[in-house]
């Protein structure tokens, strides 16, 4: 199926973002094969840069790394895919400065949450940095359900067993970016995270 036509945002309600450098990837997806998906942060300023993208996309630069720093031997999105992991973002737009402004979080997450429902057989959700954590959490809100990640620092919480229903839920770090190539204590914390992840998967 073509993920653009599950989900799309039609209106662009949200300011203080870069409402130009929103979209969803035309990629077909076997949804039934996705086991985990990944949330990073926004969408690149660049849409070439993106996961899907053809070439050599930065986003999947620090990507491979970061499953080649866990034992996986992975060169493409292809191969990530055929491992049952579905990369994606919180927010489906370019973000204009450091940070991401809260309104966009809250308006992305109601386009999360649609995304997250149309993987039928998801096992496990990784939460790549701090804006696909509070997406999650306002969806659970929304839902009236019990917060899924607390707060805190991710190095404190991220040890601890977290679960959204049947869904084992790790909060992590953000694997994309021109930082995650500085920071190695991120790039071994990030590679456990895609080690435990695996292994659930295999045990359960």
């Amino acid at each position: 199926m073509i993920l653009r036509k599950t989900i799309s945002c039609k209106d662009l309600p949200c300011q203080d973002i870069n409402n130009e450098g929103h979209f969803v990837p035309n990629i077909e997806v076997d949804f039934d094969k996705i086991k985990i998906m990944m949330i990073a942060e926004v969408l690149p300023n660049d849409p070439s840069d993106y996961f899907y993208s053809k070439g050599k996309p930065v986003f999947m630069e620090t990507t491979i790394q970061a499953f080649r720093d866990s034992g996986l031997n992975v060169n493409s999105i292809e191969e990530i895919l055929e491992f049952g992991f579905y990369l994606t973002t919180a927010v489906k737009c370019a973000k204009i400065g450091y940070s991401v402004p809260t309104q966009a979080i809250k308006n992305c997450s109601f386009l999360l949450e649609k995304e997250l429902d149309i993987f039928p057989n998801i096992k496990v959700i990784m939460l790549m940095g701090d804006v696909a954590i509070r997406a999650l959490n306002y969806i659970v809100k929304r839902r009236k359900e019990e917060r899924v990640i607390p707060a805190g620092s991710t190095y404190k919480i991220r040890e601890s067993e977290f679960f959204w229903g049947n869904i084992r839920v790790f909060p992590s770090y953000l694997m994309t970016g021109k930082n995650y190539l500085i920071e190695k204590s991120k790039r071994r914390m990030i590679a456990e995270d895609i080690n435990k992840a695996i292994k659930y998967i295999k045990a359960n």
